[in-house]
């Protein structure tokens, strides 16, 4: 396991692998011990932005939020090779269940903090109490 500071470490967490800060998600992506799972919508990645080299593989769908009927095959074979996979959705919440469901899949799967966005402030805006934007980690928008 990659050696990290106190802020970093893994958060156990029930029916999941854990949860993880999205600088030590970044950290193990960067020594190839994880692969980046972004399942936010399409629609999300295009309009607010995306994680460069991340894979796409929604946990609901866009309009209507249905699940997304290739969720469990995509999962399985992005954790075939019995890699960690980090999960990342907007806040940190559609990733705890989409880490929920590859775990009974039989993949290890941990939940990225604060998710791409964060939570939002007092005026509702996201992107200023954290997330992955606002840890200055890599992304870009369309």
């Amino acid at each position: 396991m990659t050696q990290t500071p106190d802020n970093m470490n893994v958060i156990p967490a029930q029916d999941y692998a854990g949860d993880v800060s999205p600088q030590l998600a970044w950290a193990w992506v960067q020594a190839g011990e994880a692969e980046l799972v972004d399942v936010r919508t399409d629609a999300e990645r295009t309009w607010v932005g995306f994680v460069p080299g991340a894979h796409a593989l929604a946990w609901k769908q866009w309009p209507g939020m249905a699940m997304n009927p290739e969720f469990d095959a995509g999962i399985q074979a992005l954790g075939a090779d019995g890699k960690k996979l980090v999960l990342l959705c907007r806040s940190g919440v559609r990733s705890i269940a989409a880490a929920q469901r590859a775990t009974v899949l039989g993949v290890q799967a941990y939940n990225i903090l604060e998710g791409f966005e964060g939570d939002p402030d007092a005026q509702a805006h996201r992107g200023q109490l954290g997330g992955w934007r606002k840890r200055g980690l890599p992304w870009q928008q369309s």
